[in-house]
């Protein structure tokens, strides 16, 4: 692993975090629908600025390109991964009705939670991993059944209706939203707008998507540096990214499977890794597993872009094709 020195490591979060509040202030201050053009130029900028780190990293580490290897994999790792949130919000967005012109506030609120959550999963993560290599094996097996679970069809239209009745129960609800507001008053009386559960759904959502991320990218690297740059710069231009896609979302019918691919093939590598960490020398003939070479990261790094990219493929030619049938049926 490639050292980095505490100071470069504080001075970019330092700024990366100013970035990040500028973005969140900008928002604020201007509610509202970006075009397409003003999505694009956001994601290009953020884009931009992670290869920017990416060189950084390769001049400032001491083994060079092999750290910035490391970033840039577990970056794309994250930003597939990011991708499948993006799928979660339009779905919570448009069960709650939430206003297009509030949007932007509530993806940035839910960009901030998912933040936190991956900094308090990254250092636990990273704590544990100290103690206890075999937690390679349970991450593993974690992320396999994950995959598993992305191949299926699922709606989550019951844990959303239990979430809103739970909060329902303690506090007070209007039915109807006052701007942005949380909180708003009607008939005198003090009441929680609507916004308030958008939130909150989006919280939980945050903290179950980095149950799934963050002992994906462990694979990749433990350094907790670049695990959690990796995760901020896979989290910027979220939210422009969900509008500049967000009609194209349910043309990626077969996105899930590319992800489905990418946790598949880090759950074995997980389990590999762990075989050499942790070996079980008490069952019988497990040290002719420990043959098995570990997975090289430029490995890792071709199956996420070959993963998403043809799941992408795929899913437009399979959309183009079912509105062709629609328009020209018979044909």
């Amino acid at each position: 692993m490639g050292e980095i020195s505490l100071t470069f490591e504080i001075v970019a979060l330092v700024v990366l975090t100013a970035i990040l509040i500028l973005d969140l202030l900008l928002v604020l201050k201007r509610p509202h629908e970006p075009s397409m053009k003003e999505a694009s130029l956001w994601i290009a900028f953020y884009v931009s600025l992670a290869l920017i780190f990416a060189v950084i990293l390769a001049i400032v580490s001491n083994d060079g390109a092999h750290t910035a290897t490391r970033f840039l994999t577990g970056w794309l790792l994250e930003y597939s991964l990011s991708v499948d949130n993006l799928f979660v919000f339009i779905v919570i967005m448009g069960k709650f009705a939430v206003p297009r012109k509030y949007q932007q506030e509530v993806l940035m609120v839910g960009i901030i939670i998912a933040l936190i959550a991956r900094a308090i999963f990254i250092l636990a993560g990273s704590v544990i991993i100290e103690q206890f290599a075999g937690v390679f094996y349970i991450f593993g097996i974690f992320l396999l059944y994950t995959a598993w679970k992305q191949t299926k069809e699922e709606d989550d239209d019951e844990g959303d209706s239990f979430i809103m009745r739970a909060v329902r129960k303690v506090l007070p609800v209007h039915d109807e939203y006052d701007g942005n507001k949380l909180r708003t008053v009607v008939g005198g009386r003090k009441l929680f707008t609507p916004m308030l559960l958008v939130f909150v759904t989006i919280g939980l959502t945050d903290v179950m998507f980095a149950l799934d991320s963050i002992p994906a990218i462990f694979a990749i690297t433990t350094n907790p540096f670049i695990v959690f740059t990796a995760n901020l710069f896979a989290l910027m231009g979220l939210r422009q990214l969900y509008f500049l896609l967000g009609g194209l979302m349910d043309r990626l019918k077969y996105l899930h499977y590319g992800i489905a691919a990418i946790l598949g093939f880090i759950g074995v590598k997980l389990i590999i890794h762990a075989i050499h960490e942790a070996p079980l020398e008490w069952i019988p003939g497990f040290h002719y597993l420990e043959a098995i070479p570990e997975v090289p990261i430029w490995l890792s790094l071709t199956v996420i872009l070959v993963s998403m990219g043809a799941a992408t493929i795929v899913s437009l030619v399979s959309s183009a094709r079912d509105r062709t049938v629609e328009e020209h049926p018979g044909q």
